[in-house]
């Protein structure tokens, strides 16, 4: 038997102990009065009235000397994950419980318990904030011993898997967290502050549509038929929304690419996309770098980084970068005029692997970008994007070979994308027609064809923008593998 499961074994004697004194190990209400926190901030006055209050939370550690033992209690209330308002020493004394009262505190109450404590405030003699207890309940018996702080959760596999112990013990998980929350909450309130409106858009799909992905299939039992996960927040949705006469609309939700992982991919993941009427790619651009600036003032509290080694100040004027120009300066081809055949050469040369499945000129253009990115250290706008890479965005005026679309680059890549959005029936049928040819060669990433959203331009959408970012960005901002950064991640069973 391993010392996990005999620590197990001996804690169950305890519960088991409790239950058949007729105490509940895990009652349903307690009497709480008051958080720590706030316990501690009223803390010269509830001291002073020496009236009873009832506090609760884990044990955190326990030490006895003599008659007395000593708990740390926390309880989750601090005002941030560094402070200290969401703790308080315990005290259970025998004098003050009597000899019964004290030991069945010591048989049966251990570290990782969550426990009631009726008692006064005090200060010990070293000047430590007490509650000294006059009766105390226990809220939730722990069966499985906490890791120790310092000796713990070493392995950044099983960090993750138990990913409730990591945040127990990481105050910089918990500061993550609540910096995730502001990071979309202020993106929620900067765009609600402009007149957009916030909607939901469905996450199954009958046809995937809004971005170059393969999506996950599942099966409808009601309808007896297939259909996909969302690769992207609503964007052929939304745009019906445009049709449909709203001006101004956004989402913030989960989309779902069945691809591979690593530091910038996940499969299952949140992302803001919004649709901006009457407007196009270049009001989007200053809007975005008004929205970024915003959300990212609020949640770091700064504007300069240090991200994958790019020093990055986003109070500068941001950079516009040229797509043929960056790809010609630093993978040395012209993507207008090269051959397929030319591009592969060239990728062999570099050194860049690539899927060959499928491979084509909208895969090799994207793969030679993907590998100039990486110089760029941003923030900037990457602009003059090729029509083949871009089947939804609207073909420059003056020519047709690009469209009005940008990129945000930050740290050599991809941090958001927007563009004026097509809204020529003809041409938008056109070109799904072309991405199906491409998904019937075997590129499974290309779009499919999607009746419905044609027939909807054919009644009439206004000239729009629109623009998505995803929890990527707040992964760079954070210099983090993006897995690290989501709250519970998906993780492979172990076998």
């Amino acid at each position: 038997m391993s010392t996990i499961d005999e620590l197990k074994k001996v804690r169950l004697e305890k519960l088991k102990s409790l239950q058949n004194s007729g105490l509940l190990a895990y009652p349903a209400t307690t009497k709480r009065t008051h958080s720590i926190s706030q316990a501690l901030k009223d803390f010269s006055k509830l001291s002073k009235t020496k009236k009873e209050i009832v506090l609760t939370g884990r044990i955190m550690a326990q030490r006895g000397h003599g008659g007395a033992t000593f708990l740390d209690i926390h309880d989750g209330s601090a005002s941030s994950p560094q402070a200290d308002n969401g703790k308080i020493q315990g005290l259970i004394k025998e004098d003050k419980l009597g000899e019964k009262g004290y030991q069945f505190f010591i048989d049966h109450f251990d570290i990782g318990d969550f426990i009631e404590i009726k008692g006064i405030l005090i200060k010990t003699k070293r000047g430590e904030k007490t509650i000294e207890a006059g009766d105390y309940k226990m809220l939730a018996k722990s069966l499985l011993p906490l890791p120790e702080k310092w000796h713990g959760l070493q392995d950044e596999e099983e960090k993750l898997r138990k990913r409730y112990l990591d945040i127990l013990f990481n105050p910089e998980i918990k500061d993550m967290i609540q910096k995730r929350s502001i990071f979309w909450n202020s993106m929620r309130e900067f765009l609600i502050g402009k007149e957009f409106l916030e909607v939901e858009t469905p996450v199954l799909e009958v046809t995937t549509g809004g971005a170059d992905a393969r999506p996950f299939t599942t099966h409808h039992n009601a309808l007896d038929m297939d259909v996909f996960l969302r690769i992207s927040t609503g964007e052929l949705w939304q745009k019906k929304l445009m049709v449909a006469g709203f001006e101004k609309t956004f989402e913030i939700g989960r989309q779902f690419r069945n691809e591979g992982m690593d530091a910038e991919h996940l499969q299952d993941y949140t992302q803001m996309e919004f649709y901006w009427a009457y407007a196009d790619y270049k009001q989007g651009m200053k809007l975005v770098e008004e929205l970024y600036k915003y959300i990212i003032k609020k949640t770091f509290g700064t504007l300069k980084f240090n991200i994958r080694g790019f020093k990055i100040d986003f109070s500068k004027k941001w950079q516009m970068y040229d797509y043929q120009t960056m790809i010609s300066t630093h993978a040395g081809i012209n993507i207008l005029e090269a051959s397929l055949p030319e591009m592969e050469k060239q990728l062999q040369k570099l050194g860049i692997t690539y899927d060959k499945n499928g491979f084509n000129k909208t895969r090799a253009i994207d793969n030679l970008w993907k590998y100039c990115r990486k110089h760029l250290a941003g923030p900037g706008f990457l602009i003059n994007l090729p029509t083949d890479v871009m089947p939804l965005a609207k073909k420059d005026e003056k020519n047709p070979k690009i469209v009005q679309a940008f990129q945000v680059i930050i740290a050599g890549s991809e941090n958001g994308k927007g563009y004026s959005e097509l809204n020529d029936p003809i041409d938008q049928a056109e070109r799904f027609s072309e991405q199906q040819k491409l998904r019937e060669k075997g590129d499974q990433e290309a779009q499919m064809f999607n009746h419905d959203f044609v027939e909807a331009l054919e009644y009439g959408m206004p000239p729009t923008v629109g623009f998505g970012l995803s929890e990527r960005l707040f992964a760079f901002l954070m210099d983090k593998p993006i897995r690290e950064t989501q709250i519970f991640p998906l993780m492979k069973p172990k076998a």
